[in-house]
C-alpha cells in the first residue's frame, strides 16, 4: 500500500488546500482504500513517528561508523563499490573504499578532499559547493529536521521497515529526490539519492555502530607522496 503523505507538522493539524474535482475524487478513493486496512489519522502517526524516531537516533549520535555497499547508475551506465562510512559532529565523513581499494572520500567538516590512487590524483573543494551526493550524507550527524528539509513525503511498508521517499523543498540542491528503508529500530538501513541529472546513488548499510571512539585524524587528509594535489576551493 502506497501513501503520499506531506510534510509532517509537529505542531499540530494544519489545513488542508482545495482540491479540482479529479483530484477530490481520487483522494476519496485512496481514503476510502486506506481506511478498510487502518484509519488516516493512525496512518499519519505511524510515519510521523518514524520520522520523529530517525530523528532522535541520528541527532543523538556524536560519532558513527557503518559498512556500505554504494551502487551509481547513469545513462545506462552502473558501478559497484564498497567500504567503511565514518562520521564524526560536525559534518565530518571518511568514506574509506575496500573496493576499489585506496579510494578515499574526507570531510574535516569545511572542505572535502577525494581521492583516487589509480588517477595518482586528489581533489580539494569546499564542502557546501560540492555537488557530490555523498555530501547529503552528511545529515546523519547533523541537525536532522525531516520538516524543515523536506515538503512533501510518500510511505510504503517494505520488508520489516518503512521505504519513505522525500522531495526536498528546494529545487537547488544537486538531489531532487531521497528515499530510505527505515528499520524497527530507526536505522537507516538503505538510502537512494536521485540526481537532478538523472542519476542514482543508492547506499545499503549495515554493521552500524553508534558513538564508537573515532580520532579525529581520521577526518584530515595529507596527499600522498607523488600524487596530483588540485585545490578547487579558492575557485
Amino acid at each position: 500500500m502506497l501513501r503520499i503523505l506531506p510534510a509532517p507538522d509537529f505542531s499540530g493539524p494544519t489545513e488542508e488546500p482545495k482540491a479540482t474535482f479529479r483530484g477530490r475524487t481520487a483522494a476519496i478513493l485512496i481514503v476510502s482504500i486506506v481506511g478498510l486496512i487502518l484509519p488516516a489519522s493512525a496512518a499519519d502517526l505511524d510515519i510521523t513517528r518514524t520520522l520523529k524516531g530517525v530523528e532522535s537516533r541520528y541527532n543523538g549520535a556524536k560519532t558513527l561508523q557503518l559498512n556500505f555497499a554504494e551502487t551509481y547508475k547513469q545513462q545506462g551506465r552502473q558501478l559497484s563499490e564498497k567500504g567503511v562510512l565514518m562520521l564524526r559532529k560536525p559534518g565530518r565523513m571518511r568514506w574509506q573504499y575496500t573496493a576499489p581499494p585506496g579510494k578515499l572520500f574526507v570531510s574535516d567538516g569545511k572542505f572535502i578532499y577525494s581521492y583516487l590512487p589509480e588517477e595518482k590524483r586528489a581533489e580539494k573543494m569546499k564542502l557546501k559547493e560540492t555537488d557530490d551526493m555523498r555530501a547529503p550524507l552528511a545529515f546523519l550527524l547533523g541537525e536532522l529536521d525531516f520538516k524543515k528539509d523536506f515538503g512533501e513525503f510518500r510511505a510504503h511498508p517494505e520488508q520489516d521497515g518503512v521505504f519513505i521517499t522525500a522531495i526536498p523543498k528546494s529545487d537547488k540542491m544537486p538531489y531532487r529526490e531521497v528515499s530510505f528503508l527505515v528499520g524497527p529500530d530507526a536505522t537507516i538501513r538503505r538510502l537512494e539519492v536521485k540526481g537532478q541529472d538523472n542519476s542514482q546513488l543508492t547506499f545499503v548499510f549495515d554493521g552500524e555502530k553508534k558513538d564508537p571512539p573515532l580520532n579525529d585524524q581520521l577526518f584530515r587528509f595529507t596527499p600522498p607522496a607523488g600524487v596530483e594535489f588540485v585545490d578547487l576551493s579558492n575557485q
